[in-house]
This record gives C-alpha cells, sequence and structure tokens, in this order.
C-alpha cells in the first residue's frame, strides 16, 4: 500500500511538473516568440483592428457548434503595440456589438502576456463588447487597418462584399492607409478590388495561415482556408514551416508596403511592429 501512495505521488508531481512547464516548453518550440527588435513611434497616428463576428466552429449551414470567434492574442498583440506606440485604436467586427473571442485562446498554456493584460483592461474590454460595425467605419480615417484572425473569420471576413469595399477604400486613401492581416484574417483581402476592377491583393507577397497547419489542427470544416483563396485571388503566396505549421511564424510586406500580412497567431506582435515602423519611416 504505502509502494503504491508513492507510486501516485510520484504521478501526481510529475503531471503538475509539466503543467506547470508546459507554457515554456510550447513557447520555445515557436509559440508566440518575443517580438526583439526595434520599437517606434507614431503619436498622433489612428488605428483600425477588424475581427469576426461568427462565434462558432461548425460545418458551413450549421446553426450551432463549438464556441470560436477571434483567436485573442490576434486582436491583443495589435491593440497593444499600436497603442505603445502612441496611436488610438478603435475596435470594430463584421457586424458590430460583441465580439466572439475562441475560449481555447485563454487557455494558460496558450495565452499571451497581451492577453493576460486585455484581462485586466476594462477599456479594451470594453471596445470588444461594444465593437464599431464596418458599416459605419470610413477606412480613411485610420492609418492602418488591421484584420485579426480566428477560426471565426473562415465564415464571413471572406464573404463581406462591404469588407472587401472598405479595403479598397483603405487603399485609395489619402492617408494611404497601410492595410494588414494575420492569419485567417487576410480574407478580408480577397474581396477588394482596385480601380480597374481588379482583385487588388493580385500579384501581391502576402501570407496567412497554411493549408498544412489546417490539417494538422484536424479542423477542416471551416468554408475558406487563407492560403487556398489567397492563391485563388492570385496572390503571391509565401509561408514558413516547422514540424508543426503552428509554431512556424513569417510576416510579408509587399513591394509597395501597403500591405503587411502575418502567417498565424505566432505572427501578430512582429506583423503590428512592422507596420507601425514603416508609418514612422515615411
Amino acid at each position: 500500500m504505502k509502494k503504491i501512495k508513492i507510486t501516485a505521488i510520484v504521478i501526481v508531481s510529475v503531471i503538475a511538473l509539466v503543467a506547470i512547464a508546459l507554457p515554456t516548453v510550447l513557447k520555445k518550440a515557436g509559440l508566440h516568440p518575443d517580438y526583439n527588435g526595434e520599437h517606434y513611434q507614431f503619436a498622433g497616428g489612428r488605428a483600425l483592428i477588424i475581427t469576426t463576428s461568427h462565434g462558432f466552429l461548425a460545418e458551413p449551414g450549421s446553426t450551432e457548434g463549438d464556441a470560436t470567434g477571434v483567436f485573442a492574442s490576434e486582436m491583443t498583440h495589435p491593440y497593444y503595440v499600436f497603442k505603445e506606440a502612441g496611436m488610438d485604436v478603435d475596435v470594430a467586427s463584421i457586424e458590430g456589438g460583441q465580439i466572439p473571442i475562441d475560449p481555447l485562446s485563454f487557455r494558460r498554456v496558450i495565452r499571451s502576456a497581451e492577453d493576460e493584460r486585455f484581462l485586466e483592461d476594462t477599456v479594451f474590454q470594453a471596445k470588444v463588447k461594444n465593437s464599431i460595425a464596418i458599416v459605419s467605419v470610413d477606412a480613411s480615417d485610420y492609418d492602418v487597418i488591421f484584420l485579426a484572425g480566428g477560426w471565426g473569420a473562415a465564415y464571413d471576413m471572406g464573404y463581406s462584399e462591404y469588407l472587401g469595399q472598405l479595403v479598397s477604400q483603405a487603399y485609395y486613401s489619402p492617408k494611404k492607409t497601410i492595410i494588414s492581416s494575420v492569419c485567417h484574417g487576410a480574407l478580408g483581402l480577397i474581396k477588394a478590388k482596385d480601380s480597374d476592377g481588379n482583385l487588388l491583393i493580385s500579384g501581391r507577397r502576402t501570407t496567412g495561415v497554411t493549408d498544412k497547419q489546417i490539417k494538422e489542427l484536424g479542423i477542416e470544416v471551416t468554408p475558406m482556408h487563407p492560403e487556398t483563396e489567397l492563391r485563388k485571388a492570385g496572390a503571391v503566396f509565401e509561408a514558413a514551416t516547422a514540424f508543426r505549421d503552428i509554431f512556424a511564424t513569417r510576416v510579408v510586406v509587399d513591394g509597395e508596403q501597403r500591405f503587411v500580412t502575418g502567417q498565424n497567431q505566432n505572427s501578430g506582435l512582429e506583423t503590428a511592429h512592422t507596420v507601425v515602423k514603416l508609418l514612422a519611416e515615411r
């Protein structure tokens, strides 16, 4: 009996140690890497973060499923980068109102320092609870429009004609608004058109979550996959890879320096810092 108790204590202790160490292990593997580059300021600038309004993961046409939405870090990382650069930051969504946040993104082993900060930030929380509907947005008011991702974005961002028009408006804005995205947020680029009616993203270097990552995670019920749709739109798709793409990251700037796209949930910090750098250096 004594030997059984000792064995049980050892097993419980090992499980506890693994649980404590897991966030560090995942970070070392590549999840939510720190940004170690130079920090820039763009005081007085304005940024708009746009997210999904879709809150469940299921086959297209279904009316219920597992809770999803925006992946928290893909919204919190750019928000705090822009705020710390001296910018005013607004938060919008496809339909406006309460933004659904994927509950998995707040799990202890996954959530980032910026996610922790959000959970204590009543001002940011109020913006998420009462997000601006994109139909009320004037893109020319902003220096950057940032399209956040998450599984929810696969259900509405690539289908929104108005979001496509908003991206086009931002592109032709007198401010020469930088258009940025991360992960599934890149789907918000595929309907934007230039003044000749051609797809705005065609021929441009870009990135988003890879088909490989989606397959590795086993979530293929979503109606749109960013790599597939970007390629269909004629974009020059680039991405990094790893033993699992959930641990990869890449940030791509197009030749005109108007589109800054990040590959996945690991890319938010670098993508946002790259945007601020481009704005500051103009």
